[in-house]
């Protein structure tokens, strides 16, 4: 089969499939008879990315595979064809988020302490109605907590493959509209000390994800439930007793531009 028709094959794929599609998948496509050549599907991707150099769109691949989406600088323009309200997320909600993908395998009661403030159960279920977020084991301490970690649908959301691409904890410390107030490199139980002599326990910083379509918001909490004032942090789990599955724990953060 000739390498141009194997291209438009799998350019249209792409362009028709609602989910980012892997090699394999693309290469089930082809029939034995078809005789595909070797590494032709990632010629076919490696002609189809150069093609889109100088286009509104782009071919990325994400944690699970690839697909065309809008190009970062003509995104505002585009999603103004959605008129839909966007969703908020709260302060409390995003700073959530984030320290599960930055501190992953981390139990609620450690990102309570980290915090400051409780998590509410609300703020958890929103998270993983969304895919974002899963149970990946179990903390080995009486109570056996439920340890959370990120998915491939996160790293999709974010146009992520990997962990490995989510920006430095020192690039999020540089950015003053953030204004962080709690360590994420420091251990829980440092991290703990640090927020429990803070004047205002509730106040979060605005780690926000700088995404299209997420704004962290002070005073609209979709799960119409704030987080709770811890008065004494939660002891830290010692991590060496984890009870993790690590089958889909990957990943996470940028915006989503997809078509």
């Amino acid at each position: 089969m000739e390498p141009e028709v194997i291209r438009r094959i799998v350019e249209a794929a792409l362009f028709a499939s609602q989910q980012p599609l892997t090699v394999a998948q693309l290469a089930a496509l082809f029939t034995e008879d078809e005789a595909l050549p070797a590494n032709a599907i990632q010629q076919a991707l490696d002609a189809l990315r150069e093609q889109c150099a100088e286009r509104g769109v782009e071919l990325v691949e994400v944690a699970s595979g690839f697909r065309f989406q809008v190009r970062a600088e003509v995104h505002a323009h585009v999603a103004r064809l959605w008129t839909e309200r966007q969703a908020k997320y709260t302060r409390a909600t995003l700073e959530t988020l984030a320290l599960i993908a930055y501190r992953q395998p981390i139990t609620r009661g450690e990102i309570e302490q980290i915090r400051g403030v409780g998590v509410s159960a609300s703020t958890i279920k929103l998270l993983e109605e969304r895919e974002w977020i899963r149970v990946i084991g179990h903390r080995d301490v009486p109570g056996r907590p439920e340890l959370f970690g990120t998915t491939r649908a996160f790293l999709d959301y974010f146009g992520l493959k990997s962990l490995d691409q989510l920006p430095p904890l020192s690039e999020l410390n540089d950015i003053p509209e953030l204004e962080p107030q709690f360590p994420f490199d420091a251990p829980p139980a440092v991290a703990g000390a640090a927020m429990a002599g803070d004047a205002d326990p509730d106040a979060g910083s605005d780690v926000a994800l700088e995404s299209a379509d997420i704004d962290a918001v002070d005073d609209v909490d979709v799960d119409g439930d704030d987080d709770a004032t811890l008065d004494t942090p939660s002891p830290a789990s010692d991590p060496a007793g984890d009870d993790t599955d690590h089958e889909d724990a990957g990943e996470a953060v940028a915006p989503e531009q997809q078509q």
